[in-house]
């Protein structure tokens, strides 16, 4: 009945050192500089991503002497790798330097077809820039704010308050039957917001003072109407989109409790065989014997992870 995700979520691969003390080392980064690569992230979110011959798709990153003499106060360390900083920062393209406009893409778009490396990098260059966007200013007294710490905290200008990149965690929730063989049920529901036929599985934040598991028993009911037993842990990812945490769960709930979609957040939620969902994972586009056409999640998503990891179970 359980199992156990087949390969890591794509956005979860990483190869970077992030070593906090690598940070606060103000000689090792000036020295480090000059050999530095750094990501250019412009406003939304996108950074060049060019397809090799062998099909592979890269990020393309600037030496730091390209971009300043030194590290930009804005600039963020995002690790270390074979003796090189990798650095991020926001830009946009330069027609002058060059760049091609055509190939800065976001995460979602190319996310999950990037190395270990690249996905690692990107996710968190996009994670953390997108955190300075947003507190430029104190929580505590309002005033300005500075980075400092290679770009992982901020203080205040006024009253020294420190600010950190903040995660928001979140449950992404596989239902299943508890079943076996081909005729096992998996839960699938869409958004109103999603394009028809798109479909996933069950997703909400945890809420302040709540544990993961409650959460998940909690979101599943609000969000279908069913109860939940045997939630077991996944796997997580970063979702940056723009800060969350996807914390994965599976769990088992009676196929034949009635099915309550929340209104407002559910247009629609039925189950699906095994058999089914294999269908639709490798025809892309496929309707189930029930006439619902299925759009899998993209392969960017753990949501992909999580149904090709059960759809791949025998027992």
């Amino acid at each position: 009945m359980s199992f156990e995700l087949v390969e890591p979520p794509r956005l979860s691969r990483a190869t970077v050192s992030r070593e906090e003390p690598l940070r606060l080392d103000a000689e090792r980064l000036a020295s480090s500089w000059p050999k530095a690569r750094v990501l250019v992230v412009d406003e939304k979110a996108r950074t060049p991503i060019r397809q090799g011959a062998d099909g592979s798709f890269q990020i393309v990153t600037k030496s730091g002497t390209d971009v300043a003499a030194e590290p930009p106060a804005g600039a963020c360390l995002l690790g270390e790798q074979d003796g090189v900083a990798y650095w991020a920062v926001r830009g946009a393209p330069s027609l002058i330097d060059g760049d091609d406009p055509s190939e800065w893409q976001d995460l979602r778009t190319r996310g999950g077809d990037l190395d270990a490396t690249g996905a690692g990098l990107m996710v968190t260059a996009v994670a953390v820039l997108g955190w300075h966007d947003n507190a430029q200013f104190c929580a505590r007294c309002g005033s300005t704010t500075s980075s400092t710490h290679a770009g992982w905290m901020r203080v205040c200008d006024k009253c020294a308050h420190e600010e950190y990149p903040r995660t928001d965690p979140a449950i992404i929730c596989l239902v299943h039957d508890g079943g076996s063989g081909d005729a096992a049920k998996v839960l699938l529901a869409r958004q109103p917001v999603w394009p028809p036929g798109r479909y996933s599985v069950l997703a909400g934040f945890v809420e302040a003072g709540e544990s993961l598991e409650a959460c998940v028993a909690r979101e599943i009911g609000e969000e279908v109407g069913v109860d939940v037993t045997d939630v077991r842990y996944l796997g997580s990812q970063a979702w940056p989109f723009p800060r969350s945490l996807m914390i994965g769960f599976s769990a088992v709930a009676d196929a034949a409790q009635p099915l309550v979609p929340a209104d407002g957040e559910i247009a629609e939620a039925f189950w699906v065989t095994r058999a089914e969902l294999r269908g639709a994972l490798t025809e892309g586009d496929w309707t189930t014997q029930g006439g619902q056409q299925l759009l899998m999640p993209p392969s960017v998503s753990i949501a992909r992870s999580m149904l090709e990891s059960w759809a791949a179970h025998t027992s």
